[in-house]
């Protein structure tokens, strides 16, 4: 038996459709969005529906942070969510760690994730570099964090000597030791420069009061209870998929979902067409019929785990971007777009900052598309359009939903 594969009797089966549209509303997908000014309030409430926004540096349409909550609130004020991430320690909701991959995460989580913070204070987290300043290199570390003490915020780039051979893996040892630190939880992010590097300083001055005092659970009660939040953002989802969403090891989360199940936060379900038992969570909103219309960031978290997205949706999607341009089928920067219960195209975008457009570098249209989708997607592109700052929509001839799109964009 698979160790993503519970034990527990299968008390009900719902049809793939289902699946579906208990999936689309837990993420609030399905939601009206907000009209007139939006507030703090709104950006909870997105984020109470996808547990977290998952951090990318790459800025070819807009940064990955900010586009799932534009799926759900359309076009609000990224300033917004900047000052909620980054702003003064009093006006913050939100903070950065390592949850599904680097991540902005509601304050009340943060006491949920010191299980990992522990681990790798302990050397067992991270990366091989990194897990270094746990041991040997352990009085680099502690010396670097007493200067932070003593001199305030930095970042990797304002400590002599801190510059590394280029891009992601190419950290220097000053950022080695700071991704250390913060892996373990001694420091946390205080801002973001223009340029995006993060500027990290003490987490007791960043973060509230209230939440560095909070008691740090037990590591069984932080593992049950992230589950219990991926449950909540999946709506239905099986074991891989709830531990996957905090990035938590058959280990972490095996023993703890009978115990969900037990307490009746989790109902064993099967879907229609799965090979795995899934779980429902018991709030889980599951409406007969939506009405949905998003364009969807890579990364956003209905359809990150691509098995997921396949055994939901019957789409293959991938992110191409690291895929050679010969080789690409989709395009580069590939955004899926929702149309009520299905996957209905996907487009291929860029902010021609240099232009002012928004450029669709390709189109094309699932199998099965509905006849509308080319309308109803040229209303969300018009949208981000001008939530981007940027004048009109450019349709590049590829892709064969290029010409409706043109036509309907017109």
């Amino acid at each position: 038996m698979s160790p993503d594969i519970a034990s527990e009797p299968i008390r009900e089966t719902i049809s793939l459709r289902e699946a579906r549209r208990t999936a689309i509303a837990a993420q609030g997908l399905h939601e009206r969005r907000p009209t007139g000014v939006l507030t703090r309030r709104h950006l909870n409430k997105a984020l109470h529906h996808t547990g977290l926004l998952q951090i990318d540096s790459v800025n070819v349409l807009t940064r990955m942070h900010y586009l799932p909550l534009f799926s759900r609130l359309g076009a609000y004020p990224q300033a917004l969510l900047d000052e909620a991430a980054w702003g003064r320690k009093s006006h913050r909701l939100f903070y950065e760690y390592w949850a599904h991959e680097a991540s902005l995460l509601p304050m009340d989580t943060q006491p949920l994730l010191r299980w990992r913070m522990a681990q790798a204070e302990r050397g067992e987290g991270g990366w091989g570099s990194v897990k270094a300043f746990a041991g040997e290199r352990r009085a680099e570390a502690e010396a670097l964090l007493r200067r932070i003490e003593t001199e305030g915020p930095m970042a990797a780039s304002d400590i002599e000597g801190s510059r590394g051979s280029g891009g992601w893996w190419g950290w220097s040892d000053a950022k080695k030791t700071l991704e250390w630190l913060f892996w373990s939880g001694f420091i946390t992010t205080k801002t973001r420069r223009t340029s995006f590097e993060r500027v990290y300083d003490l987490t007791e001055r960043v973060l509230p009061t209230a939440i560095v005092q909070a008691p740090t659970p037990e590591p069984a009660d932080a593992h049950r209870a992230l589950l219990a939040i991926a449950a909540r953002s999946l709506g239905v989802a099986t074991v891989k998929d709830l531990r996957d969403y905090f990035r938590q090891s058959p280990e972490e989360a095996r023993p703890r979902v009978p115990e969900l199940v037990e307490t009746g936060e989790l109902i064993p379900v099967t879907v229609e067409g799965w090979t795995q038992p899934a779980y429902l969570h018991r709030e889980a909103a599951r409406p007969r019929r939506l009405k949905a219309q998003a364009l969807l960031a890579p990364f956003d978290p209905l359809i990150w785990e691509r098995s997921r997205t396949e055994r939901l949706f019957g789409v293959r999607y991938r992110i191409e971007i690291y895929t050679p341009a010969d080789k690409r089928e989709h395009g580069y920067y590939v955004l899926p777009f929702l149309m009520d219960q299905a996957l209905a195209a996907r487009v291929d975008l860029k902010s021609d900052r240099a232009a002012g457009v928004l450029r669709v570098q390709a189109s094309h249209a699932e199998p099965k598309a509905p006849a509308e989708t080319a309308e109803r997607l040229a209303v969300e592109l018009n949208l981000m359009a001008g939530w981007l700052g940027l004048g009109d929509v450019v349709v590049e001839p590829k892709g064969d939903l290029a010409a409706r799109l043109t036509t309907a964009l017109a």
